[in-house]
């Protein structure tokens, strides 16, 4: 097949543009292979893991602050439960999550993701579970795929796409069910307000969509809705 773009827009581009989207392609395709080698990372390392939770927060948030003490001890409820946590392996709510899974003694994950600010791997996830992503949408696969619910305390426009993604996979039935749940009723209800207000106002969701995610301040009401999902559901990867 012929690198170059079509004849009619061949007109309109110069030498150099047509050499520049060449030597994309040509990157493109040693690029699939680096994708194909961080899902075979992530798939042969977490598919041993067993039930876990991801939890999602704001990197930004520093040690010592309520924010942070939450994201400690929702981790440590979950390990207590019998849960492993997964979170995206950096500073801020994640590191908190990771620390409170190691102090109680359960599965510390960290998939992190390489970029030029915020992030470096903090120090109390497992050594074995450590995974570093270049490719965002890799990274997200494992949030999702391995994760028997997601608890999304504050955070910035990471922690959002995070959250919408996953309630969209859910309402499309790209993933099983899982349960979603927002700690932190003075961060989040503004949020939850417009959905119901203006999105479900104007029927761009829908009355069921509503309850694909639940509200809380309580670190054992989110575990508790974990709980009792799984009652009547397996616990088993989501798709």
């Amino acid at each position: 097949m012929d690198p170059r773009p079509n004849d009619d827009i061949l007109r309109t581009m110069s030498p150099a543009e047509i050499d520049a989207w060449h030597e994309t392609r040509i990157r493109d395709l040693w690029r699939v292979f680096r994708i194909m080698g961080e899902f075979v990372d992530g798939f042969e390392t977490l598919s041993k893991v067993g039930p876990c939770v991801s939890v999602f927060g704001s990197a930004r948030t520093k040690p010592g602050t309520p924010d942070f003490e939450l994201g400690r001890r929702v981790a440590h409820r979950l390990v207590q439960r019998g849960f492993g946590v997964i979170t995206g392996g950096g500073p801020g709510i994640m590191e908190a999550a990771n620390l409170g899974a190691r102090e109680a003694g359960g599965v510390s994950v960290g998939l992190n993701i390489n970029i030029p600010m915020e992030q470096h791997a903090n120090p109390y996830i497992d050594g074995d579970k450590l995974i570093n992503f270049d490719f965002f949408f890799v990274r997200k696969v494992m949030f999702v795929k391995y994760a028997q619910g997601f608890v999304v305390l504050p955070g910035g426009f990471g922690t959002l796409d995070e959250l919408f993604e996953a309630i969209t996979l859910i309402q499309t039935r790209k993933s099983s069910r899982f349960p979603v749940i927002l700690v932190g009723k003075a961060y989040w209800g503004g949020l939850v307000d417009w959905v119901r207000d203006t999105m479900l106002a104007e029927g761009k969701v829908s009355e069921e969509d509503m309850l694909l995610f639940s509200l809380t301040d309580d670190p054992d009401e989110a575990v508790g809705v974990i709980e009792r999902f799984y009652r009547d559901n397996l616990l088993v990867p989501n798709f």
